[in-house]
């Protein structure tokens, strides 16, 4: 006689789920939604009172937004830091997960919780000293420094994420290339990168994302040669107030290229962030 499989999900179980998923996305995702639609009112519409849903729509905003600053340079300020960030990231990670996930010392454990002890500073903390550094060595304003900052800002992260991903992997794959005569960086670049390269993605949209978002160290280290879109955004504060229907366009503008790269590769970062999850 053949096994019978568990009772099927009721559907009206499946459809209170989904419900509350869209209602849980919805709330997490309206304020985006609101501010893109800020971003098409008028200065006079964006502030009333009660909040208008109904209005007609205005380009104004964009308009006025391109014609006070070169956005464009802002964009590929962004671009540049975040991708050399890393990239730059990624290859000080990867060895050193290696090296963590198949040779532990007795202190591995303890390296990797003092790791990410690190992103329990704030970053107020080292401002002066690494700005003074900066001033001295002549690297403020350009986007080395802020490639620096945003690699070690992001490195114990990525040394985790990669640290968890490399222990998924079956040590006999790593002996039987040791056997094979393969060198450390053979086992690297054609056996294990292949294997775990999910995980290598998603860390590094992660990381892309995390630089792409960080504000702090841009307003404070950047002015106007290395200035990236936090800083674009930030221009928009004056001191009569803040203008929320530009701001919101600013905004819109700044978090679009992001938000498509991440909308573009949303299979790939969850599959490598749950990779290694289920056996």
């Amino acid at each position: 006689m053949a096994a019978q499989t568990g009772p099927a999900t009721p559907i009206g179980k499946q459809l209170a789920i989904g419900a509350v998923a869209w209602i849980v996305a919805l709330l997490m995702f309206f304020p985006i939604i609101w501010m893109v639609m800020a971003s098409f009112k008028t200065e006079v519409d964006a502030i009333a009172t009660p909040p208008l849903f109904v209005y007609t729509p205005t380009l104004e905003n964009y308009a006025a937004v391109n014609a006070q600053a070169d956005y464009l340079k802002f964009v590929m300020n962004s671009v540049v830091i975040s991708l050399g960030s890393t990239i730059l990231c990624l290859a000080l990670a990867v060895p050193c997960a290696f090296a963590m996930a198949f040779y532990p010392g007795p202190r591995t454990r303890g390296t990797l919780l003092w790791m990410l002890s690190t992103k329990m500073l704030p970053p107020v903390g080292v401002l002066v000293p690494i700005y003074l550094i900066g001033k001295q060595i002549g690297l403020l304003d350009t986007r080395t420094i802020l490639i620096v900052l945003y690699t070690l800002m992001n490195l114990p992260i990525a040394v985790w994420m990669l640290y968890t991903f490399f222990k998924e992997v079956p040590k006999d794959i790593i002996e039987a290339s040791r056997i094979d005569g393969a060198s450390t960086w053979q086992v690297i670049s054609v056996v294990l990168l292949p294997l775990v390269m999910p995980g290598i993605a998603s860390t590094g949209l992660l990381s892309i994302i995390l630089s792409w978002n960080e504000a702090f160290w841009s307003l404070n280290l950047s002015a106007s040669n290395a200035a990236p879109l936090p800083a674009f955004i930030a221009s928009f504060s004056a001191p009569q107030g803040l203008f929320w229907a530009k701001l919101s366009a600013a905004s819109t503008m700044a978090i679009a290229p992001i938000l498509i790269i991440g909308w573009l590769s949303q299979r790939q970062l969850v599959r490598g962030l749950t990779f290694g999850a289920v056996k």
